[in-house]
């Protein structure tokens, strides 16, 4: 974001590059297991490093990040990474989902621990917030959404968001085209992102089946994760390209980064 005119940045302008399960680098046991559930290798300051701006955590009871069965580190080594980013940056947003995992319990007092825990970086809940400029929110840092199975979902205003404001459509199949189809369908029926209150993201990411007898995360993801700037280049000649908001990947690389910001600098030169 630093190279770009943060006056003339708008939140409802950026295209955010985002990782799907961020924090699985490492997850499970080398070799036994590993290859099930990992999908990415970058740890999450080398991912925001890289230019990744929106992070989805997944957590359990005991407050260790997982990817379904599978368990990793403890979300404090999250957290850490992105205080450290922050601290050594200057005017980059991030947008950090951390939520439950499905079939797990929430960790108790959990709300309380990020508000201690990111407190002077967090930026409160705020409608208004999508047709403000990047210069006037900072120095506030991070839109923090925490999406709790069972415990009440954060209050409106408060300095946590709830799920209201980051959704998708999810569709779970291993067939790339169909993904890529499906995501440009429900991509088209959003409304544009200047009259749009939430954050809306598209998953580039295809995944493994159990009836499919190639389960590795990996060999399936690269079917799909590869076709970024395509996807993009479909949602402006589809007439979509003022919808696309975030867009999330599995294993993410430079050149996915390249796409989402090239589309950022289109839309402040007024030409998408």
């Amino acid at each position: 974001m630093a190279d770009l005119a943060l006056e003339k940045l708008t939140l409802n302008k950026i295209v955010w590059p985002g990782t799907h399960d961020s924090a699985t680098n490492g997850i499970g046991e080398p070799v036994i297991t590993r290859w099930l559930g990992e999908c990415q290798t970058l740890s999450i300051f080398d991912q925001l490093v890289l230019g990744t701006r929106v992070l989805d955590i997944r957590v359990q009871e005991d407050r260790h990040v997982c990817h379904g069965v599978l368990e990793s580190y403890h979300v404090d080594v999250v957290l850490n990474d992105v205080i450290r980013f922050v601290s050594e940056t200057q005017s980059e947003i991030i947008i950090l989902e951390i939520r439950t995992e499905f079939g797990k319990k929430d960790p108790p007092g959990f709300e309380t621990y990020l508000v201690e825990k990111l407190g002077q970086f967090l930026i409160p809940q705020d409608d208004n917030l999508f047709d403000k400029s990047v210069s006037e929110i900072l120095p506030k840092r991070v839109i923090c959404i925490w999406k709790p199975r069972e415990s009440p979902k954060p209050s409106r205003g408060g300095l946590l968001w709830n799920s209201d404001y980051l959704k998708d459509d999810w569709i779970n199949t291993d067939l790339p085209w169909t993904k890529f189809q499906s995501n440009l369908k429900h991509l088209s029926e959003q409304q544009p992102i200047s009259s749009r209150r939430f954050f809306y993201r598209v998953e580039n990411t295809a995944t493994p089946q159990t009836d499919n007898p190639v389960v590795l995360v990996k060999p399936v993801t690269d079917r799909i994760r590869k076709y970024a700037r395509l996807f993009i280049s479909q949602c402006v000649s589809n007439g979509c390209g003022d919808k696309l908001q975030i867009l999330s990947t599995d294993f993410i690389e430079g050149d996915f980064i390249d796409a989402c910001v090239g589309i950022t600098q289109a839309r402040i030169e007024g030409k998408v």
